[in-house]
């Protein structure tokens, strides 16, 4: 496996495996089964049952569709480009930072977004309880803040060698 000191360690299980992983899979369950029907009925806890599919209006599977099409998109980005930066420019450890900082930049701002318009969109009884929360709010939201925090760990250099971020004098550490 190639080196790629830009993303190194739990950062590297995380954003490279992990989070693409978890993107994709809830896109492939969204277009194939339990299907479009489920995730929406998982998007607010209920203690009712999932309705059949083809209970939704045409306008919300489409809606529900293109979901998982931009949960399918976030998956490839993050395993593409990640891998494209990390074997496009080798040796040039200050570029690989600011090219993974330039996406997890990104990233960072769509988990904001993402988060608060997920807690905003739950009834007003279940945004302070999370116990009462599913696996799906819990992916919208408490795997959401823990992918914020670590990007954040990781341009604050925490566990992790800094080449370009953070490096103090413009001087940049190569290898």
């Amino acid at each position: 496996m190639a080196s790629f000191p830009a993303l190194t360690g739990f950062y590297k299980f995380l954003f490279l495996y992990l989070e693409p992983f978890s993107t994709t899979l809830p896109a492939l369950m969204i277009l194939t089964y339990p299907g479009a029907s489920w995730f929406y009925h998982e998007l607010i806890p209920s203690d009712g049952p999932a309705p059949p599919s083809g209970f939704m209006e045409p306008r919300a599977t489409l809606a529900i569709w293109q979901l998982g099409n931009c949960y399918l998109l976030l998956g490839m980005v993050s395993t593409v480009v990640f891998r494209a930066v990390r074997d496009a420019v080798p040796r040039d450890l200050a570029a690989q930072e600011r090219l993974v900082g330039a996406l997890l930049s990104c990233l960072a701002f769509a988990d904001v977004t993402h988060v608060v318009s997920s807690f905003i969109g739950l009834p007003v009884e279940m945004r302070y309880n999370p116990a009462a929360w599913n696996p799906t709010t819990h992916g919208n939201i408490s795997f959401t803040v823990f992918l914020f925090l670590v990007r954040i760990s990781w341009f604050l250099g925490i566990a992790r060698t800094r080449y370009y971020f953070g490096v103090s004098g413009g001087k940049i550490k190569s290898k």
